[in-house]
């Protein structure tokens, strides 16, 4: 069975306490270790996702993320992050969006997805479409399985309205993100849990109403006409 190991986090405690590049380059062959370990972990959620969703990426080894951080514009220069993490991409110009999961000891892993940095034109046209019926969406951020998972949608937003829109509209409340996701947190014990692959997945199939949603909204004009 592929699941998290307590030497998974060990090795992220250890380079917590030892980040630099002497202690890193010590334990080069610890570290592909760990790393073979969290392929095979993300080859698994990928394919549980693929089974219910279309997937772009192609492995787990592609959806895993660099453990070296680009240390140019940041305070902190800590060469190396502390934790595993990865997104999986769908697949195709009409779906959008993509899932992302984070490993982290100290309770800090998590899921998520959504959108975190929509541009000029898709913010524009999602506000469009919220403008208009924000119906929809509030159903799907309200279901059951949605909130049990996420409690609710977040993300930054505005102080008031955005411009071109009047600060008493009916839509403000969603008309005001800049952002749109949403996340899970994991305590240790449940992402060392055999069942932490299948209880990621759900959290993907949570998602799967938004991301649809979305992905109809942003390959739609404002008549439901196909842009793409």
């Amino acid at each position: 069975m592929i699941k998290v190991t307590q030497n998974n986090f060990d090795f992220l405690e250890k380079l917590k306490k030892n980040n630099n590049r002497d202690w890193f380059s010590d334990h080069k062959l610890e570290y592909h270790s760990q790393h073979e370990d969290m392929i095979s972990f993300a080859d698994t959620l990928l394919q549980k996702l693929s089974s219910h969703d279309q997937i772009e990426t192609v492995s787990g080894k592609k959806c895993l993320y660099r453990i070296y951080r680009d240390v140019r514009f940041s305070k902190n220069k800590d060469p190396y992050k502390t934790h595993w993490s990865g997104g999986f991409k769908r697949a195709t110009k009409k779906l959008r969006g993509g899932y992302y999961f984070h490993i982290e000891p100290g309770n800090k892993s998590m899921v998520a997805g959504g959108f975190w940095g929509p541009n000029k034109e898709d913010l524009a046209r999602i506000r469009e479409e919220l403008a208009m019926d924000p119906t929809e969406l509030r159903t799907i951020i309200s279901e059951k399985n949605f909130v049990d998972h996420f409690e609710t949608l977040k993300g930054e937003q505005l102080k008031t309205a955005p411009k071109g829109y009047p600060k008493d509209h009916e839509s403000v409340d969603l008309l005001r993100f800049k952002q749109f996701i949403f996340h899970k947190s994991f305590t240790d014990k449940e992402v060392l849990s055999p069942n932490f692959a299948d209880n990621l997945n759900e959290s993907f199939i949570a998602m799967r109403p938004f991301l649809d949603y979305m992905s109809d909204v942003l390959t739609t004009d404002s008549n439901g006409t196909p842009i793409i």
